[in-house]
């Protein structure tokens, strides 16, 4: 299935139904008065957050979503039933945007939230509603009230509780494929990924974590070179950024060329991502000359031993997954000060090596 993070949709939901002008006419009831019944609802359209969906792919040929109108009423006093609501099943983390005024209207981010985008007409009253004393019979009805029409333009972005950046070729879908089921593709040419991959690591250490690759940084992402900002809003969403570091690609008389491109472009983009949790990882530690490179990064960061790993060798990686553990711990105990819910990994104290 092909990855889409954005779409447009016109929406619209149902007209109310119209009331009923009737006479009540049966043998030996005489002057039987008025008997017109209300017309139905119109139906809502309903957007639902679902974990089930990945992407917006499903929402991409059919631009126009329309929910039922409601019946007219009838006779006998009987009202008209009211029309069926629409539901619109996106992914965790679409935002719904007004596409006239760029409006945000709502986001969503729980699987099984819904929230109505456009309610239905009211149904109008039948003339049995309108009998008083001194009018006992009315000849008229309300219409039905119309729906609502709207234009959205709906955006996705990713959640993940870590999310893999890095410049391209750093093996970050060759990361994600031995750290889960996930199967990207992977080649030794920049930009091979051109989509968001998503990949479930499970631990013995707490609940399934959710990794999500994101392609396409290079400098100037920030303002749209390479994929640019298409992919980068993604990384909003994470908990915790992994930064890959190709060890193979290290220049001696600048060893943070590489991270410090990256780690700009994520500054221009968003202050707020400055913030995040992040962890730096050097990859591909298997080549001849890795030792003599992850010393020099080290000596240049001033931050101490980072974690070292082979994601082609797929050595390094428990310490990796260990340390992801307790950062997403941390920062479950953190949140749960404000949104108190069960905690803990039951992780031993001892330090992931390097």
């Amino acid at each position: 299935m092909k990855f889409i993070d954005e779409v447009r949709i016109t929406v619209q939901s149902g007209n109310g139904g119209p009331g009923c002008v009737s006479f009540l006419r049966e043998k030996y009831v005489p002057r039987g008065g008025p008997d017109g019944g209300n017309g139905g609802r119109g139906g809502d359209v309903i957007l639902k957050a679902v974990s089930g969906r990945r992407t917006l792919y499903h929402l991409r040929f059919q631009k126009l979503y329309k929910a039922k109108n409601g019946s007219p009423g009838q006779g006998r006093n009987c009202s008209g039933g009211s029309g069926d609501d629409l539901v619109i099943e996106v992914p965790q983390g679409t935002l719904v945007i007004n596409a006239d005024t760029g409006d945000l209207i709502k986001d969503l981010v729980d699987h099984g939230e819904v929230f109505v985008v456009a309610k239905g007409g009211r149904g109008g009253q039948g003339n049995a509603s309108f009998k008083s004393s001194t009018h006992q019979a009315p000849r008229f009805a309300q219409p039905g009230e119309p729906g609502q029409t709207l234009s959205l333009r709906l955006e996705l972005k990713l959640l993940a509780d870590v999310g893999l950046v890095g410049l391209p070729n750093a093996g970050k879908s060759t990361l994600i494929a031995a750290l889960s089921a996930a199967r990207p593709k992977i080649a030794d040419y920049p930009f091979t990924t051109l989509t968001p991959n998503l990949g479930v690591v499970f631990t013995p250490w707490r609940e399934p974590m959710v990794v999500a690759d994101i392609p396409g940084l290079i400098e100037g992402a920030h303002a749209g070179a390479g994929l640019g900002t298409r992919f980068l809003r993604h990384v909003e969403r994470t908990r915790v950024l992994l930064h890959l570091v190709d060890i193979s690609e290290i220049d001696p008389d600048h060893p943070l060329s590489a991270f410090e491109t990256i780690e700009q472009e994520l500054r221009q983009y968003s202050p707020a991502l400055a913030e995040k949790p992040r962890l730096v990882v050097l990859n591909k530690m298997d080549v001849a000359w890795a030792e003599d490179a992850a010393a020099l990064f080290e000596d240049a960061y001033g931050k101490g031993p980072q974690l070292r790993i082979s994601a082609a060798a797929r050595t390094g990686l428990e310490p990796l997954i260990k340390t992801l553990c307790r950062l997403l711990d941390t920062l479950d105990e953190t949140e749960s000060k404000t949104n108190p819910r069960k905690s803990g990994s039951g992780l031993d104290d001892e330090q992931p090596e390097s």
